[in-house]
């Protein structure tokens, strides 16, 4: 994985696994009276991980988060790997690269904070949001142009489908 090959390393990606907070939905987050984290996500980004999942890309939602409107909002879009409450997001990615028989370079990870470091650092492209932390930073290989919760998911998951023919199809104008 190099920045200078990312194109190349895009090419081996098989799966896509994201964060949420920061990088789905924005880092500013919202309290209900009650208590809840209320988070604002793109609907871009949402038209492009249902997008992904029909043409036959393994997607995982690994967060550090626990809210079940977080994973009703995934499991709506079909995604079936919800990691919530990942407090260590290195047995998340193992379990979902184990249950689809996938080598960690076939893995595109978009992390934005520390607690995303090891799963960046172990993936096959290791991507950020443009408002990602420093080290983060460091670590990716593609710094999107765009912040978290703005469509930087879109940004990628795109790269990748339309560098292997997959974009644009079909399927692309239906939900």
């Amino acid at each position: 994985m190099s920045k200078q090959n990312f194109k190349e390393d895009l090419e081996k990606i098989r799966a896509f696994a994201f964060d949420v907070d920061g990088v789905l939905s924005s880092p500013k987050v919202y309290l209900s009276p009650e208590g809840e984290l209320l988070r604002t996500m793109n609907t871009k980004d949402g038209y492009a991980l249902q997008y992904a999942i029909k043409r036959g890309y393994p997607i995982a939602i690994i967060t550090g988060g626990r809210s079940e409107m977080v994973g009703h909002r995934f499991a709506n879009l079909g995604i079936e790997d919800i990691y919530l409450g990942a407090s260590d997001k290195m047995k998340d990615f193992n379990e979902f690269r184990n249950k689809y028989g996938l080598e960690p370079g076939e893995i595109l990870f978009m992390g934005d904070d520390l607690p995303d470091y090891e799963v960046m650092h172990a993936c096959g492209v290791a991507c950020c949001p443009a408002d990602a932390v420093e080290e983060i930073k460091s670590l990716s290989v593609y710094i999107s142009h765009i912040r978290g919760g703005e469509g930087c998911v879109r940004d990628i998951i795109e790269q990748v489908l339309r560098l292997h023919g997959r974009w644009m199809d079909g399927e692309a104008f239906t939900w």
